[in-house]
């Protein structure tokens, strides 16, 4: 039982702490384009189309 009282405060730690890690990414704009990325892929920029 003794357990529960050092495994608790830790996980309410862990907790906080990824809280805190995701409002900093929120506020230097980590999330800004979530879909240009996965645009970009599919992307041919370095396919030549024999336009010349």
């Amino acid at each position: 039982m003794t357990i529960l009282g050092l495994l608790i405060p830790i996980a309410l730690a862990l907790g906080f702490i990824g809280l805190i890690a995701f409002v900093w990414a929120l506020r230097n704009g980590q999330f800004e384009d979530p879909d240009g990325a996965s645009m970009r892929v599919l992307l041919d920029d370095d396919i030549d189309t024999g336009k010349r």
